[in-house]
C-alpha cells in the first residue's frame, strides 16, 4: 500500500489563554482529523463555547478553506433545538474557526459504552429528536453525510443536539481510513449508507440510513455489521441483510424493529421517504406502547415542520404532470431543449440530488472541485473510490481506473460516474464512448449494461439521430428492468417518446409497462 507523508502535526499550537476574534480561549478540549477544539469564552455574550480551529496544515490550502467556509456557512442557517448551533465563522491572519454551542455531556458512543443498550423509552428519545433535526435539515436541502453515535450529543437534561451538519464532506476522512487493516477503529465507514459508500448522489434518506445503524446499535448493543476492516463492513453494507433486530431484543415492539430495518432498506426508495414520515412513526409508536405523545407544543412544532416538507416535495411532482404533457405533444424537440427538459423533470422526480442535470446545488453547498495535478494513489481500489467520491473531478474518477485497472467492479463504477461528468459538461463524444465500454460488458453485468445502453440511447437521441437510438433502444429492452439509476432512467423515457415521435413508432408493450411504471405523471 502506497500513502503520502503523515500530516504535519499542530501539537505545538495550543491556543489555550489567547484572543481569537471575539472569543478568549480557555483550554484545549481535543482534536479530531480535521480541527483542534477549545473551550472558550464569548466576549460579548459571556457566554461558553466550543471553538474548532482548523489544522495547520489544512489551513494552507485554500481549496479545503473556501469549502470548509461554505459547509459551515450552510450548516449555521440550522436553527433547531436538536442541532448543535453554529455562532461565527471566521479568521484571524491565517488561523480560521467557527465557533458552536458548546453542549455538555456524553456522545451516544459514550452514553452506550457507560449503560450498554437503551430501553424503549430511552430510545423513542433519542430517536425522536435526531429525526426532528434531521427534518430542519431536509428542508434546507442539507444533507449530513455522517449520521453516527458520536455525534448525536446528549445534554445532562437529557436533551439531543446532532453535530457536524455539513462539515463531513469538508473534511476528506477518507485519506485517514485504513481499510484494510485489522483491528482499527472502523468508524464512518460502518455508519455509511449504500450509495455513499458507491459514491452515488445523496439525499437526506442516505442520513436515515445511517441513523438506522445508530438505532439499531443503541437497541441491540452492536452495529448491524462488524469486521476486521473497514472494507469488510463496507461490502456487507452493500450486499448483506442485517440479523432482524428481535433476535437481539424481543423485548422490543414489532413496529420498532420494523421502523429501524426499513431505515436500513439498501435501496433508498425503500426507505422512509423522508425525516418527516419517519418522525410521524415515531409519534404513533410511542402513543401506541407508552400512551404518552412528546409535550403538545413541541408535537406542533415537530409537524409543522412535517406539513413543510411535505408540500415542498410535492409540489415539483405538480408541476412534473404539467410538464409531461406539454413535452409529450411537441414535435420537434431540440437536442438542446432536450436536456434542459430532461434535467427539469428529473429535479422534480428526485430532489435535490436531482438537480444535477441542470444546476448545480445551492452556493453554500456547491462542492468546489479541486485542482488534479496529481492524485495520489491511496493503496486500494476502494480507497481510491472514497477519494474519488470526495474530490468528484474526472481526474479522480480516472484515477480509480488507471491504478486498479484489474479491479472490474469499481473500475466500471467509476467509468459510470465518469460519463455522468462528461453529460453533464455536454462533451458527449467521450460520455458516449464510455457508455459504449459499459454496454458491452458480458451479458452477467446486466445492471451495468443497462446504464451503459440507456446513456448511448439518450446522447444518439439527443444528436438527432434517432434510428441508431432506437437499434440501441432495441437492445436495452430486455434488461430494462436492471435500470436503477433515476438519471438514466430520464434519458430513456426522453430518448423513447422523442423517437417514437419523429420516427412514427407504435411502442412495445413492454415500454408502456415501464413508462407507466416510472413516469405515471406522464400519461
Amino acid at each position: 500500500m502506497t500513502s503520502g507523508p503523515p500530516p504535519p502535526s499542530d501539537a505545538g499550537d495550543d491556543l489555550s489563554g489567547k484572543e481569537l476574534g471575539g472569543f478568549r480561549i480557555l483550554r484545549r478540549l481535543g482534536a479530531g482529523a480535521m480541527a483542534e477544539v477549545y473551550l472558550a469564552e464569548q466576549s460579548s455574550l459571556k457566554r461558553q463555547v466550543a471553538v474548532k480551529v482548523l489544522k495547520r496544515h489544512l489551513a494552507a490550502d485554500e481549496t479545503y478553506v473556501r469549502r470548509f467556509q461554505r459547509e459551515a456557512e450552510a450548516a449555521a442557517s440550522l436553527v433547531h433545538a436538536n442541532i448543535v448551533q453554529i455562532y461565527e465563522v471566521g479568521h484571524v491572519d491565517q488561523i480560521y474557526y467557527l465557533a458552536q454551542e458548546y453542549v455538555q455531556g456524553l456522545n451516544l458512543r459514550q452514553w452506550l459504552e457507560r449503560h450498554g443498550a437503551l430501553d424503549l423509552r430511552q430510545a423513542l428519545g433519542i430517536m425522536r429528536q435526531v429525526a426532528a433535526a434531521l427534518v430542519k435539515a431536509g428542508q434546507r436541502g442539507i444533507v449530513h453525510r455522517d449520521i453516527k453515535p458520536e455525534n448525536i450529543m446528549i445534554t445532562r437534561t437529557g436533551e439531543v443536539k446532532v453535530a457536524d451538519f455539513g462539515l463531513a464532506r469538508v473534511s476528506g476522512s477518507v485519506d485517514q481510513l485504513h481499510l484494510t487493516e485489522v483491528g482499527m477503529t472502523l468508524g464512518t465507514p460502518m455508519y455509511m449508507s449504500p450509495e455513499q459508500i458507491e459514491g452515488r448522489p445523496l439525499d437526506p434518506r442516505s442520513d436515515i440510513y445511517s441513523f438506522g445503524v445508530t438505532c439499531y446499535q443503541m437497541l441491540a448493543g452492536r452495529p448491524p455489521f462488524s469486521g476486521d476492516t473497514a472494507l469488510g463492513v463496507a461490502l456487507q453494507h452493500l450486499k448483506r441483510q442485517p440479523e432482524p433486530l428481535e433476535n437481539h431484543r424481543p423485548d422490543l415492539p414489532a413496529p420498532l424493529c420494523r421502523i429501524v430495518h426499513k431505515m436500513l432498506a439498501k435501496s433508498p426508495e425503500h426507505r422512509f421517504a423522508s425525516a418527516a414520515e419517519l418522525l410521524r412513526e415515531l409519534h404513533h409508536l410511542q402513543v401506541a406502547h407508552l400512551g404518552d405523545p412528546w409535550p403538545v407544543d413541541e408535537l406542533a412544532a415537530d409537524i409543522d415542520a412535517v406539513e413543510a416538507a411535505t408540500v415542498a416535495q410535492h409540489e415539483p411532482t405538480r408541476r412534473l404532470a404539467a410538464v409531461m404533457r406539454s413535452t409529450s405533444q411537441e414535435t420537434v424537440p431540440r437536442p438542446r431543449w432536450a436536456i434542459l427538459v430532461c434535467g427539469a423533470i428529473l429535479a422534480a422526480l428526485c430532489g435535490a440530488a436531482a438537480a444535477w442535470f441542470t444546476v448545480r446545488e445551492k452556493p453554500l453547498l456547491v462542492r468546489e472541485e479541486l485542482a488534479a495535478a496529481e492524485i495520489p494513489n491511496q493503496g486500494t481500489a476502494l480507497r481510491q473510490w472514497y477519494y474519488a467520491s470526495l474530490v468528484g473531478t474526472p481526474e479522480a474518477w480516472q484515477s480509480v481506473i488507471d491504478y486498479f485497472p484489474n479491479d472490474g467492479y469499481w473500475v466500471n463504477r467509476a467509468k459510470q460516474q465518469l460519463a455522468l461528468i462528461y453529460l453533464r459538461e455536454e462533451n458527449y463524444d467521450r460520455a458516449l464512448e464510455i457508455f459504449g465500454e459499459l454496454a458491452s460488458l458480458d451479458e452477467i453485468e446486466s445492471e451495468l449494461r443497462a446504464f451503459g445502453l440507456a446513456g448511448q440511447a439518450g446522447i444518439l437521441t439527443m444528436r438527432g439521430e434517432y434510428q441508431k437510438s432506437e437499434a440501441v433502444m432495441s437492445r436495452l429492452l430486455p434488461i430494462i428492468d436492471k435500470l436503477t439509476d433515476p438519471r438514466l432512467r430520464q434519458m430513456v423515457f426522453y430518448a423513447r417518446r422523442t423517437n417514437q415521435s419523429k420516427l412514427k413508432l407504435s411502442a412495445p408493450k413492454e415500454w408502456d409497462r415501464w413508462l407507466k411504471q416510472h413516469f405515471p405523471e406522464a400519461g
